[in-house]
C-alpha cells in the first residue's frame, strides 16, 4: 500500500529545451522550426547602404529636426531617421502614429521632381503611412510651428491606451 502511494506522488518534470538539460535529447541544431521562409521584411543591402550614408550625412535640417525628435522627445512618440519604406528612404517615420516626414531642399521644387515625390508619397502612403512634407527653409526657421503640426498628426493618428478609471476619494469598490 505504501508503494501505492509513493508512487501516486512521483512528481514527473517537464524535458528540457532541446540543447539544454540531461543530455540525451537533440541538440538545438537538430530541431526544425516550423517556417523556415525568409522574412518578408527583409530590405535590400543596396537600400540599407544608403540608408546608413544618409544618416551620416545629414543636413542641417535633419539635425535640427531629429534633436527635437529623437528620444520620444516628441508628446512621447519614437521616430526612426533615414528608413527603408518600400523602394524609398523616408526621412523620419514613426511606426505608432503611421507616420512619416520628409524634408524637402532646393531641389525638390522643379516639376520633375514634385512629380517624383508625389509618386514615392503614393507609395509611402499605400503602406498605410501618412506622409508631411516640409521645406528645409520651413525646419530652420520655423521649427515651432513644424514641430506642432508633427505633434497635431501625431495626436490624431496614434492608438490611444484605454486605462481603467480611477476610484476617487471615499468610493469603494462595489461587491457583487
Amino acid at each position: 500500500m505504501r508503494l501505492e502511494a509513493r508512487a501516486a506522488r512521483q512528481v514527473v518534470l517537464p524535458l528540457p529545451l532541446a540543447g539544454e538539460g540531461w543530455g540525451g535529447g537533440i541538440s538545438a541544431r537538430e530541431v526544425i522550426m516550423a517556417e523556415e521562409n525568409t522574412p518578408t521584411w527583409k530590405v535590400p543591402s543596396r537600400l540599407r547602404a544608403n540608408a546608413r550614408a544618409l544618416r551620416r550625412n545629414s543636413t542641417d535640417a535633419e539635425r535640427f529636426l531629429w534633436s527635437e525628435l529623437r528620444d520620444h522627445r516628441l508628446n512621447g512618440a519614437g521616430f526612426r531617421r533615414q528608413t527603408p519604406v518600400d523602394n524609398y528612404i523616408a526621412d523620419f517615420m514613426c511606426h505608432t502614429a503611421r507616420l512619416v516626414i520628409e524634408l524637402d531642399g532646393g531641389q525638390h521644387f522643379s516639376d520633375d521632381a514634385e512629380q517624383a515625390d508625389s509618386a514615392r508619397s503614393a507609395a509611402i502612403e499605400a503602406k498605410g503611412f501618412r506622409v508631411l512634407r516640409f521645406s528645409n527653409h520651413d525646419v530652420i526657421t520655423n521649427r515651432a510651428g513644424v514641430l506642432e503640426t508633427i505633434a497635431a498628426a501625431i495626436a490624431a493618428r496614434a492608438p490611444t491606451l484605454t486605462l481603467p478609471r480611477k476610484r476617487g476619494r471615499g468610493q469603494e469598490k462595489q461587491r457583487s
